[in-house]
């Protein structure tokens, strides 16, 4: 496909997994990214393969400017020079002691079916047998808490498989993202996709590097990895001490955070008397 990028033969995995991330709609705390980036750096994982923005994005949309800025590049002009025009990238990298292919790129505004059929032919060609997403979303998790995970799957006996893994079954329905059409095509590719989604605290913006290593912990097991966790865990408990010294000193912050931490207790307590 010409949108498709790359130079050398594509990696032959040996029934391996590719593990997808986007920016956008699915990446508070930046999840989404984050992690893939993460394990990008952990497993030492090379780029193989990109896809062309060019034909997927809209950059200049007409409207008041707090909304056109959603759309537009991030610049950089220092002492009147441009220091960097941040445009988005979609790459693959390959992992070969993990057997994992993983993708970082920016869920497409347009041409929804054609960036998919990139993701699926980079797919055959490297004899992937599943795709993984991985995501989040802002929900009433205390930032004390770890995140509660997700899973939506594109058939029955995948999902009797993920509940090993301690996941809450997906219940959803509403305004849709490209996460979930391109599950709603892997059958046809012959391909089994598991989406695993993070509900992560709602009231806290930027990175969140707590629920980052929570995830990655979570996709360890699943795909059997073994990366080294430890400074993963040390910016994770650096950031949890920060929030928390910043939210003792608001008493009405500090009284809703105790709320949300019994109700996320109490459900707890529901979910394994459940199971």
């Amino acid at each position: 496909m010409e949108d498709l990028q790359h130079e050398d033969q594509l990696p032959e995995l040996d029934g391996g997994t590719l593990l997808l991330s986007f920016s956008g709609w699915m990446d508070g705390g930046d999840a989404s990214t984050g992690t893939v980036s993460r394990l990008i750096r952990l497993l030492d994982a090379e780029p193989v393969a990109s896809i062309d923005i060019e034909p997927y994005y809209i950059f200049n949309l007409p409207g008041s400017m707090e909304h056109t800025a959603q759309f537009r590049p991030h610049i950089d002009i220092e002492d009147g020079l441009v220091k960097s025009v941040d445009m988005p990238t979609n790459e693959f990298f390959y992992a070969q002691s993990a057997n994992l292919l993983l993708f970082k790129g920016k869920e497409p505004n347009l041409k929804w079916r054609t960036f998919g059929d990139c993701i699926f032919d980079v797919a055959r060609q490297c004899c992937v047998s599943r795709l993984m997403f991985v995501g989040s979303f802002g929900g009433m998790v205390p930032h004390t808490r770890e995140p509660r995970m997700h899973v939506t799957c594109s058939d029955e006996k995948l999902r009797d498989e993920m509940d090993q893994f301690g996941l809450r079954r997906t219940g959803y329905e509403g305004p849709g993202s490209f996460m979930t059409y391109l599950m709603s095509k892997a059958s046809e590719q012959g391909l089994d996709m598991v989406s695993l989604v993070a509900e992560i605290p709602g009231y806290l913006q930027g990175t969140n590097p707590f629920c980052i290593e929570a995830i990655t912990r979570r996709l360890a097991a699943i795909l059997k990895l073994s990366p080294n966790m430890d400074e993963l865990r040390t910016t994770s408990n650096a950031w949890e001490q920060e929030i928390s010294s910043i939210i003792q000193e608001n008493e009405e912050m500090a009284r809703k955070i105790l709320e949300l931490e019994d109700e996320y207790d109490r459900d707890l307590l529901e979910q394994n008397e459940d199971s």
